[in-house]
């Protein structure tokens, strides 16, 4: 069936805003749920930070989609690598379509490494621990290559087999991680909702010293994590290629459904699940999804884990594809899309990646959401200024120089922030991509001379 790589879709195509709040409870209310949890808690988190730094990174996640990245996808409907290609010159999105495939996977490498340790706790598989790295066991490599092929192939079948598998398991994955949350409550002796906040205190998150190998959480980091953490998909633009199916803009909000119910409840839950396993035994540092779910709710919890790697790795997968289907237009997405989860697969044989998926998302968030702000800028404000849109497109460029400056020099300006003034990972996305913008404006407006703000309504191209 078409996906239409190369074209906007038809009115015909787009769908209802009930598909896209299954696809976005189904990706965000996933797999990986299981990791981070537990790893804001390694991170010496406290209570107070967690659960208002949550709820303020997510409300600005959802308001990122709402108003930047679905508006935008609906007045296209173009893939984001598609029109990346019409603003920046096929030769320089290239590069970054390299650069966009090779970390989508590597982070849906992450969703499948979770759903293995489901796969593989029947056969007693040695878990991977967080300092691990390297694959631990041939038990390990078989699970992972087995999951990665399913989530491969359904990746390949397109957008609504992946709408399919999320309308009907982001239900009940929701109610298994509630539930998750709440067996774990009476573990840590809480049995009513007043003695919640003083153990959340005293046994949970306690804002003390952060485990081996991990970096200390204050409300900062939480709030910028959470509003960042998928910021590849909507500052970034990614998620262009999923609301271009959209009938409206407003349809940005589905993303709530994901946020709220994934990265808030899932989180807190699979975080006390983790404070459980402490408790009973302080030295098992392991992260390992599989088993923390089966402690609490049996068998539903390894399916639980298992599936909802599923329903995240799948539309990561996808995204990839689109990406590397890009480099080669003639290539079949299907083909693409499969090598796309062959890599993933690759990528989740090493534990390491799981174990630092904090730092993992922030770094590939840096890397790829100055990209984004190009397209924002060409859509609202070059229309304003009687600046020509899709430069690369309309003259045959095949590098756009202003394009490749302003993306290399907001990664240059991430580069001296980090190594130079200490500021960590997790902060860099939000000034790499206000730097991206403000450079493609500037350079633009300079390579125009004399242009003047017009009243030109935004998503209209002036005459050249």
């Amino acid at each position: 069936m078409a996906e239409f790589e190369r074209e906007p879709v038809p009115q015909e195509r787009l769908k209802s805003l009930r598909s896209f709040v299954s696809l976005y409870a189904g990706e965000h209310v996933a797999g990986t749920e299981f990791m981070i949890g537990p790893l804001f808690l390694a991170a010496g988190v406290s209570a107070f930070d967690l659960l208002i730094g949550l709820l303020v990174g997510n409300i600005l996640a959802v308001l990122s989609w709402a108003f930047i990245c679905a508006p935008v996808a609906v007045s296209e409907r173009l893939t984001l690598y598609y029109k990346l290609e019409r603003i920046c010159g096929s030769g320089l999105v290239r590069i970054y379509n390299v650069a966009n495939g090779v970390l989508f996977c590597i982070l849906a490498g992450a969703m499948v490494s979770v759903s293995a340790t489901a796969v593989g706790l029947p056969f007693d598989m040695k878990m991977p621990s967080l300092e691990d790295i390297l694959p631990n066991s041939v038990g390990w490599v078989g699970a992972v290559v087995l999951i990665g092929a399913v989530f491969g192939f359904v990746a390949a079948k397109g957008y609504d087999a992946m709408a399919r598998v999320a309308s009907l398991s982001a239900p009940w994955i929701a109610l298994v991680f509630l539930a998750c949350g709440i067996v774990a409550l009476p573990a840590l002796g809480i049995n009513s909702l007043a003695e919640f906040w003083e153990v959340a205190n005293r046994k949970i998150w306690t804002g003390g010293d952060p485990m081996t190998g991990q970096t200390k959480f204050t409300i900062w980091h939480v709030i910028f994590f959470a509003w960042f953490c998928n910021a590849a998909m909507h500052l970034g633009m990614a998620d262009m290629s999923i609301f271009r199916y959209a009938r409206k803009w407003q349809y940005g909000f589905s993303s709530a459904a994901g946020m709220f119910v994934g990265h808030y409840m899932a989180w807190i839950s699979a975080s006390l699940l983790f404070a459980v396993q402490l408790m009973a035994d302080p030295s098992n540092g392991k992260v390992a999804p599989g088993p923390m779910a089966y402690s609490a709710v049996g068998v539903t919890g390894l399916l639980c884990v298992v599936i909802a790697g599923w329903t995240t790795a799948n539309p990561t997968i996808y995204r990839a594809g689109l990406a590397f289907q890009a480099l080669y237009p003639r290539s079949s997405r299907f083909t693409v899309t499969l090598v796309a989860g062959g890599v993933a697969t690759v990528g989740a044989l090493f534990p390491g990646i799981v174990m630092r998926l904090l730092d993992f998302v922030g770094l590939y968030g840096t890397i790829l959401v100055p990209m984004g702000a190009l397209i924002v800028v060409e859509h609202y404000l070059f229309p304003l200024w009687g600046l020509e849109r899709e430069l690369a497109s309309r003259r045959g460029i095949r590098f756009s120089l202003t394009a490749g400056v302003s993306w290399l020099g907001a990664l240059g300006v991430c580069g001296i922030l980090n190594l130079v003034f200490g500021v960590q990972v997790f902060f860099l996305a939000l000034p790499g991509w206000l730097v991206a913008g403000l450079l493609y404006f500037s350079l633009s407006f300079v390579r125009k001379p004399g242009a003047r703000p017009t009243h030109t309504a935004a998503g209209e191209v002036p005459n050249a």
